[in-house]
């Protein structure tokens, strides 16, 4: 199937249940995102800051770029005058850079906290009880240029799918709790990004709002290496 034939199918399906469709277009060719943008498609989400520059300045500007990759506080600068949705905020440090940022382009950010749900050393996220003491802490009240509208969380890389659904439980279990105590009366906290291609299906079943897909609409990326923006 052609990635307009694959934007089509994945919409069909999501937007009957009202979960979003990130198309993660990372290491992807302009060309192939058009392709999909021609099908409909308008989110799309990257994890190199570079690349999302390059793209961003050559593609049309109704597109909503996702930065879900994990982004370092001295990057932030970079995307904060056009990204629509952080998804790996994974420290208050780095929240307090987002604010930052946002203000000087007179914007409100809207940002995921990461939570850490896999078992795996190599993933980023927030503990639960981190992200618990987050949100209590005086820095982050004072913070006005960010938004925080839910959760994200990344499960193991395994074929045992009682293990992912027991992950991506326990991801919408802590969302369910941070809205009560925290967000109660904002309806802007909505959101549980989790679900990728080979997962996705079980991350709905759980209460996803939002799954990321790459290769099963693009195929299988390229490594590209993207110098540092850094001067």
């Amino acid at each position: 199937m052609s990635i307009a034939d694959n934007i089509k199918a994945y919409t069909k399906e999501l937007n009957s249940i009202g979960v979003k469709l990130v198309a993660v277009s990372k290491t992807k060719s302009n060309e192939d995102i058009m392709e999909a943008y021609q099908a409909g498609q308008r989110i799309f989400g990257e994890n190199q800051v570079q690349e999302m520059l390059e793209k961003q300045e050559a593609l049309p500007k109704d597109i909503e770029w996702h930065l879900v990759g994990h982004l370092q506080s001295n990057k932030v600068k970079y995307i904060a005058p056009f990204v629509s949705l952080i998804h790996g905020v994974d420290s208050l440090k780095l929240l307090v850079e987002i604010d930052k940022q946002a203000k000087k382009h007179n914007r409100v950010i809207d940002c995921l906290l990461q939570i850490y749900i896999a078992d795996e050393h190599t993933k980023f996220g927030l503990g639960f009880d981190e992200a618990i003491e987050l949100l209590e802490s005086e820095e982050y009240q004072k913070l006005s240029n960010i938004r925080i509208v839910g959760l994200m969380g990344i499960a193991t890389n395994t074929e045992n799918p009682k293990q992912i659904k027991e992950e991506f439980y326990e991801l919408h279990t802590l969302f369910k709790g941070i809205k009560a105590s925290y967000f109660r009366n904002q309806d802007s906290f909505k959101e549980i990004s989790m679900g990728m291609s080979a997962d996705y299906k079980i991350a709905i079943e759980q209460g996803s709002t939002m799954v990321r897909i790459g290769s099963d609409i693009f195929g299988q990326r390229v490594i590209k290496h993207y110098k540092n923006t850094e001067n």
